[in-house]
């Protein structure tokens, strides 16, 4: 904006010197219109102008500057630029909104944007303008994780980045972008559940490494610089926003060791050590009562310490404001600060670092070497970025633009993304897929039928374009529509209306479900069943049909559809997440068969009865039936399920034959005299244990129905009942595409301390003794390890 008004301004300023030069003339009027013209031209430029440091060819002063030498290390750069900048210069780089330093060549910078599923206008740091009206918008992470497919998660990455850096480009984004959230989906009822990768760590851990390689990794293979930053959120326990008027800046976590280091921290552990992310945010809530941007422990200690993050830690936006007038967490302003800043964090989302921070030194609370440490990571980040480097448009991507964003080939990513992730839930013989030959009508009906705004969830961009489910039916046969409900709060279904359609068409297709009025950040749910009078709208009209009744479910959230389950009318169920800008299309390639489904859940669906049982705020993980506590997620939950975790089908059939697995794994302590070589032990530290060989499991997959298709191969694990350890937990899982009677090996290499090993009661990391079981499918192999 800062270009736009001092061009506005040069704008009057000539103008009027023009005008009292040039006589009203023909020539004279010619000279100023063409003068106007060059100033709305330069005007436009300006306002395309991406943001950098060190630009030499406008400055050459800045050449004598060693920050500005691209030759030399970042360690050398940062270095000789934190001796350059006064005090006051530094605070201003340690929130998101930064202060330029005009004396050095250095500009404002706007840190936080979002890039969830698409570059988002959340946050002040993106702007879309006729120049870039929209961006690819992905399906929701959601429904992105269903696909269980690694090389789609980094491929998403990559052309998101490309979009950001094509942006970036025309001064309409930054460089930092504070995605993915691997937060782990413990209860049903959160609001955000959708912006995650689901409940199981693994599956969490691989979405974000791939999906933060694909967005930071550069084509060059330059490990060290970054082609854009992001930042995996929200760190740590947190997953409880507002339920029953309990918000999310003031609720205590309170979580075992156990439960920490084996369900909350592994995607963020993966994120550091295997994605190399740029960054972590830590989270408003307090753990254990810590708040989490201000414990040394959680920041300075685990992020930074255990993990050696190469980047900066960022706080949730206005966290030490929460800290301060929520928490009550010290007694001071610049007391939060010193603490945030003494712990670990490097920028604060918000201005009120930027408030209070000289008061914290001026107390001697808050001291230059501190600050020094956190710039320090934050200009090493913008070095990585390129941000030193002069002119981005004559980098390794300048040559990207607006002619980038949105490519068909962008778009047509987003609709296998959703083809991938959608979930058939329920299928009895000869319902999907719709044949043409057969179906001539269809109805479609319900709240998000025609929707195009709530497929693409929330922290949003602005789509290329939307293709609903009703538009994307349309293009395969012809289609009569009703709502049926106002919205999807549906406080009055149109029953009859609904009806009629229905009994007058070859099939009916019932989109419901929810939106970001049900499900959000900030709201969660109370009840999981579908909202308002949804289920009479449904009943309703599967009693009326004629023929196959689809029911199509596009939430962020497992519902409790058991009703639908049970109705032998309604022959079909799908669910869809909130399935990107193609949405629709993808919907309409698997009802009519141009796509065979092959998605699996990635959280358990629970009946509501959970959710009017279990206290959403109650952190733990593992079952206490004795408290009446059946525990979460599929890895811990003793209880009855709607759909379970994995769970998908497909509209033909695979087989599994295990032709390769050990079934003897032998283990040593390094100590020979260690107590479990002379008495039985139920398991060992995994620390205690000379390097142990893993082994690979080789099995046969084959297509043995009728139509080829996609097929996911999960590997679950059961330990040795010790310390109190998961029912089962997935180890691994494989994407294949089968040709019909195709046949194909698959290979899962098992790490035994890591995959193998449970996290005891004080978080210590041990090795169960005794048998093990692999499950496949319907197959199981047992294995017994000993010493």
């Amino acid at each position: 904006m800062g270009h736009f008004f001092i061009s506005l301004s040069l704008r009057r300023h000539l103008s009027s010197s023009i005008s009292s030069r040039v006589s009203n003339s023909a020539a004279g009027r010619s000279i100023l219109i063409s003068a106007v013209v060059l100033l709305i031209l330069a005007i436009l430029v300006s306002a395309q102008q991406p943001r950098f440091a060190c630009d030499v060819s406008a400055n050459p002063g800045l050449k004598s500057f060693p920050f500005c030498n691209t030759s030399l290390s970042v360690k050398i750069r940062v270095e000789d630029l934190l001796k350059r900048l006064t005090l006051q210069e530094k605070l201003g780089w340690l929130a998101n909104s930064a202060k330029g330093v005009t004396r050095l060549g250095i500009p404002d910078y706007e840190w936080w944007s979002e890039i969830l599923h698409g570059v988002s206008y959340t946050g002040p740091g993106v702007k879309f303008t006729d120049l870039v009206p929209g961006a690819t918008s992905f399906p929701q992470v959601i429904l992105t994780a269903a696909s269980f497919n690694e090389s789609l998660f980094r491929a998403i990455g990559k052309v998101v980045s490309t979009e950001a850096r094509a942006m970036y480009n025309v001064g309409l984004a930054g460089l930092t972008f504070w995605s993915p959230n691997v937060n782990i989906y413990r209860d049903p009822r959160w609001g955000r559940g959708q912006e995650t990768p689901g409940e199981d760590p693994l599956l969490a851990s691989k979405y974000g490494v791939a999906y933060v390689r694909g967005l930071q990794e550069r084509e060059d293979g330059n490990k060290e610089k970054l082609k854009i930053a992001s930042c995996c959120k929200h760190y740590t326990a947190y997953d409880v926003d507002n339920w029953k008027g309990i918000q999310r800046y003031y609720f205590n976590a309170l979580v075992s060791k156990q439960d920490l280091d084996d369900t909350f921290n592994p995607p963020f552990k993966s994120c550091v050590l295997e994605g190399n992310v740029a960054s972590v945010m830590c989270s408003y809530n307090q753990v254990n009562g810590k708040a989490a941007c201000g414990d040394p422990d959680l920041l300075a200690g685990v992020i930074r310490g255990q993990w050696k993050l190469n980047g900066y830690i960022v706080s949730d936006c206005d966290s030490l404001e929460v800290m301060f007038n929520a928490q009550h967490y010290t007694k001071t302003p610049e007391e939060v600060v010193a603490l945030g800043v003494n712990s670990g964090l490097d920028l604060n989302c918000g201005s009120f670092l930027s408030k209070n921070a000289q008061a914290a030194v001026d107390r001697g609370l808050l001291k230059e070497e501190a600050v020094n440490k956190a710039a320090y990571n934050n200009f090493a980040t913008m070095m990585r970025l390129g941000f030193f480097d002069g002119d981005p448009r004559k980098q390794l991507y300048g040559n990207l633009g607006p002619k980038d964003v949105c490519t068909e080939a962008h778009r047509e990513l987003s609709r296998e993304a959703a083809r991938q992730g959608i979930v058939l839930l329920k299928n009895t013989a000869g319902s999907l897929p719709l044949s043409h030959s057969s179906i001539k009508s269809l109805a479609v009906i319900g709240p998000n039928a025609n929707n195009g705004y709530t497929m693409i969830g929330s922290y949003e961009g602005k789509p290329c374009r939307y293709t609903t489910p009703l538009e994307g039916l349309s293009t395969h046969v012809s289609t009569v529509y009703e709502a049926g409900c106002a919205d999807v709060s549906c406080t009055t279904a149109q029953v009859e209306a609904a009806k009629k359609a229905a009994a007058g068409a070859d099939a009916v297709v019932l989109v419901v479900g929810s939106d970001q009025s049900i499900e959000r950040e900030s709201q969660d749910r109370v009840n999981i069943t579908l909202p308002g009078q949804q289920q009479l709208l449904v009943s309703s009209v599967a009693e009326v049909a004629k023929g196959p009744v689809i029911l199509v479910i596009m939430s962020g959230g497992g519902m409790d559809v058991k009703f639908a389950k049970d109705d032998r009318k309604i022959t079909s169920i799908l669910w869809v997440g909130f399935p990107g800008e193609a949405g629709g299309a993808a919907i309409a390639d698997v009802i009519f068969g141009a796509h065979n489904p092959s998605g699996k859940l990635p959280m358990t669906w629970y009946p509501q009865s959970y959710a009017d049982n279990v206290n959403m705020t109650m952190m733990s993980m593992r079952a206490d039936l004795s408290k009446g506590f059946p525990g979460r997620s599929y890895r811990f939950y003793k209880g009855p399920t709607v759909y379970r975790f994995g769970y998908g089908l497909s509209y033909t059939k695979f087989t599994h034959q295990i032709l390769h697995a050990p079934t003897l794994i032998s283990v040593r302590p390094s100590d020979s005299n260690h107590a479990c070589k002379s008495s039985n032990c139920s398991s060992i530290d995994i620390e205690a244990l000379n390097a142990v060989e893993g082994f690979e499991i080789h099995m046969k997959v084959k297509n043995t129905g009728e139509m080829s298709g996609s097929h996911t191969v999960l590997l679950f694990w059961s330990s040795p009942r010790v310390h109190n350890a998961p029912e089962k937990q997935l180890i691994g899982f494989e994407k294949l595409d089968l040709e019909v009677e195709e046949e194909r090996m698959v290979k899962f290499e098992v790490d035994v301390g890591k995959h193998l090993s449970v996290v005891d009661e004080e978080g210590i990391r041990k090795l169960g003794l005794g048998k093990h079981v692999l499950h496949i499918g319907d197959l199981k192999h047992s294995l017994n390890v000993m010493i």
